[in-house]
């Protein structure tokens, strides 16, 4: 009974009126979209003006308090501290009205929360993503600059985790170059559908005053306004698509994590991710190198989890403006930080990383990685395709048994399997060969390779 009576006692100490406002308001998070609903609202500021609704003398006021409520923002950094509001549309127009009076009121005619919470959500998404765009550039360039550096610099090529044919560093280097493409490829396409003007839209039917919607895009950068002013108010579908797109970059930030956190183990030993010495700050450098690696691994799921988060929202949503759309913006602004901070983080160690090229010329020359060329070799005297495979596996075996590479068995050894095989074989086994047959465009041939940099440097330079 006693127990009982603490607990509820405990429940009582819950007071209904201050956890529900603490449970709907979103101002601790959509803040960090005050100063694009500030632009928002200067927009729609002037929109009413040209409208008629409002007297040049109200629009000033309006726009000159607007201002300087964000021009307090900048050196006040209790600011947003100061009373509580239930989110950032609300902060603003509270502060305006305490700014300038009644006058401040008159901002919300024909508009509402809804498109109002909507444009500033894009205007400030379509910045980010321009900005995210930039830092995986960047990170491309760092590829480029890491290829450039060791140009002639040799990686075991690997299937299924294990050595496979060679291919030069900078050709793993432009992997990595081509996947960022697409990544930014797919930002562009969410920034377009991202930057389409909602305001004017009002809570789902649209407005009764004749505002200039086209205008108000245009002034905000907007290249074209909603069609459906109940689609406008209601659907994130680009919230989602954007999540979605970072997902995919970041599964090829936490490839290239793995990557590099596999190939400075001391079982790989293929790059240095520190100084070249063992000295205690270069240990402690390559240690906190791996650390950030192992950390932009991890923040994938975290990316992953936003989408799946939001994509569950949204399927349950009915046809109108619902509460539920404020929890886009947590997801949307953690993708954000998480996916500019990891973006930072590879360019910074990729930056400050070198290819050990002997160990991984070393590695690369092991493990029979020229079975393909002799068996093409035979291939091209002739020898048809299925009796040239069985040579081959035949003459690995033997290779083996005797613990020799392919090309450190001797002529007449090879002969013995094959009366086809003559002593050019030789150049066709070896590595720099190996690398140089693989010529066609895409390949892993120097001179590709070389092409392929300079076309992706040129590609790079174009943007600027």
């Amino acid at each position: 009974m006693h127990e009982f009576e603490n607990f509820r006692l405990e429940k009582s100490a819950i007071k209904p009126d201050k956890a529900l406002p603490e449970f709907t308001d979103s101002f601790a998070f959509d803040q960090k979209l005050f100063e694009a609903d500030i632009r928002v609202s200067i927009a729609y500021c002037d929109a009413l003006f040209d409208a008629g609704v409002l007297t040049r003398t109200e629009a000033e006021r309006i726009k000159n308090g607007l201002q300087a409520i964000l021009k307090r923002s900048e050196y006040d950094k209790n600011y947003f501290n100061e009373s509580p509001v239930e989110n950032v549309h609300s902060f603003v127009e509270a502060k305006l009205i305490q700014l300038i009076g009644d006058a401040g009121r008159k901002l919300q005619i024909g508009s509402s929360r809804c498109d109002q919470a909507v444009t500033a959500f894009r205007l400030w998404l379509r910045e980010e993503i321009e900005k995210i765009s930039i830092l995986a550039r960047q990170l491309q360039a760092a590829f480029i600059n890491a290829a450039e550096r060791q140009r002639e610099a040799i990686l075991p090529g690997y299937a299924h985790l294990q050595r496979a044919q060679p291919i030069l560093w900078a050709h793993w280097c432009l992997a990595y170059f081509e996947m960022l493409a697409r990544d930014r490829e797919r930002l562009d396409e969410v920034w377009r559908r991202v930057n389409v003007l909602p305001l004017g839209s009002a809570n789902a039917a649209g407005t009764n005053f004749e505002i200039d919607r086209e205008e108000v895009a245009g002034n905000l950068g907007f290249e074209g306004v909603s069609l459906n002013s109940v689609d406008a108010v209601s659907d994130r579908d680009f919230a989602v698509e954007f999540v979605g797109a970072c997902a995919l970059l970041m599964v090829h930030l936490s490839r290239l994590a793995e990557d590099l956190i596999l190939y400075a183990s001391k079982e790989f030993q293929f790059i240095e991710l520190g100084g070249a010495d063992a000295t205690v700050s270069n240990l402690s450098s390559r240690k906190n190198n791996i650390d950030r690696l192992e950390i932009v691994r991890g923040k994938a799921g975290r990316i992953f989890g936003h989408q799946i988060a939001l994509l569950t929202t949204h399927k349950r949503l009915p046809m109108a403006y619902s509460k539920d759309l404020q929890e886009d913006n947590e997801a949307v602004f953690d993708t954000v930080d998480t996916v500019k901070i990891c973006l930072q983080t590879a360019a910074d160690v990729l930056n400050g990383m070198r290819v050990r090229e002997e160990k991984t010329r070393a590695a690369a020359a092991e493990g029979y990685f020229n079975a393909g060329e002799l068996a093409d070799y035979l291939v091209q005297k002739d020898v048809p395709v299925q009796i040239a495979d069985q040579t081959v596996q035949s003459i690995l075996s033997y290779a083996v048994s005797k613990g020799k590479q392919l090309n450190e068995l001797s002529l007449a050894e090879m002969q013995n399997f094959s009366a086809q095989i003559e002593n050019d074989i030789y150049s066709v086994l070896s590595l720099e060969q190996t690398l140089a047959n693989k010529s066609q465009i895409g390949g892993t041939a120097p001179e590709r390779v070389y092409e392929a940099l300079e076309a992706a440097l040129i590609s790079l330079e174009m943007e600027e």
